[in-house]
């Protein structure tokens, strides 16, 4: 483990230290950002019916990539804990998540995934031993509810499916990311072959999978061509390069709130692309969560008198 994912995973006051770096956050935010748009793709580009599919084509091709150019595998205990972020981070989610954006509305499935800041929290006092400030758990629950009020439409429709879907795609995604900040990153791997390795190894795992559970793969056309290429190298490799190195670099917290630029990005689309306006509601919403992303991006606050102790009289002298 490098030492600032050492620093990161030891947890405390000074795991804070890195939040200064905007540049950092900034380019960490650029991969939920990306996320963002898998809806839209998902539901206007790439033929449906076929999650796992999608997310093979996701996650091995550039995985391979990674590796070849980065020409780095893993040592020792790394090829198991590669192995185990690999199916998490991308073998699970992926699936999970395509499944959700087919059988619910993106707005009710952006929302379940929205909850994934709760569940590192969670994991987080479990895992790395952090106790999560009631300061934060407040703050995502405000994100959770900004995400509701942005995405959830009067007509949403509820499939069982989907929702364990979602569910799902939130805890694999969270057990994923804080796995990865209590693992770190090994000194002699990059970002891109971190990220290589996770990628081929989800990829290999949905291989088998999306071959017998969806058969054949289905007709491609230009417009899903141009739909996996943009899930695989912009939202697959580049996305998790960033993503895996602001998690090694920051607070487990601080990235966990930046999932919530995810839903907010799918809404303007929606609004732009799909002309779904946005109504009063939709933008207080939009602005509770956008608070609440700042807020995880600041030291809790703590108490006057657990920083200042109050002096001591001194006896007088007989």
């Amino acid at each position: 483990m490098t030492s600032s994912a050492a620093q990161g995973a030891s947890g405390g006051a000074s795991s804070y230290a890195p939040r200064g770096d905007l540049s950092r956050v900034a380019l960490t935010a650029f991969t939920p950002v990306v996320w963002g748009t898998t809806y839209v793709v998902t539901t206007e580009f790439l033929p449906q019916g076929h999650p796992l599919f999608a997310g093979l084509l996701r996650a091995l091709p550039v995985g391979l990539i990674a590796l070849a150019i980065t020409r780095t595998l893993p040592r020792g205990a790394w090829w198991g804990k590669a192995a185990a972020l690999g199916v998490l981070n991308i073998g699970l989610c992926f699936p999970l998540l395509f499944i959700a954006a087919e059988r619910l509305p993106g707005g009710v499935a952006a929302t379940l995934a929205a909850a994934q800041p709760l569940v590192v929290a969670a994991l987080a006092a479990a895992v790395l031993h952090e106790r999560p400030a009631a300061w934060r758990i407040a703050w995502g629950v405000a994100g959770v509810v900004g995400v509701g009020l942005v995405v959830i439409g009067p007509n949403a429709a509820l499939d069982f499916v989907g929702i364990v879907a979602g569910l799902g795609h939130a805890a694999s995604m969270a057990l994923g990311v804080t796995l990865t900040k209590r693992w770190g990153r090994p000194a002699e791997a990059s970002p891109t072959a971190f990220a290589g390795w996770q990628l081929t190894a989800g990829g290999l795992f949905l291989l088998p999978l999306a071959f017998l559970a969806e058969g054949a793969p289905p007709a491609i056309g230009l417009p899903a061509v141009l739909g996996y290429l943009w899930l695989g190298l912009v939202g697959g490799l580049i996305a998790y390069v960033l993503w895996f190195r602001g998690i090694t670099t920051l607070p487990v917290a601080s990235v966990a709130v930046l999932v919530l630029l995810s839903p907010l990005v799918a809404a303007i689309l929606g609004a732009v692309v799909l002309g779904q306006m946005l109504g009063p509601i939709q933008l207080v919403g939009f602005g509770l969560a956008l608070a609440a992303i700042v807020a995880g991006q600041l030291p809790a606050p703590t108490r006057s008198h657990d920083s200042v102790s109050t002096p001591t009289p001194e006896k007088a002298p007989r």
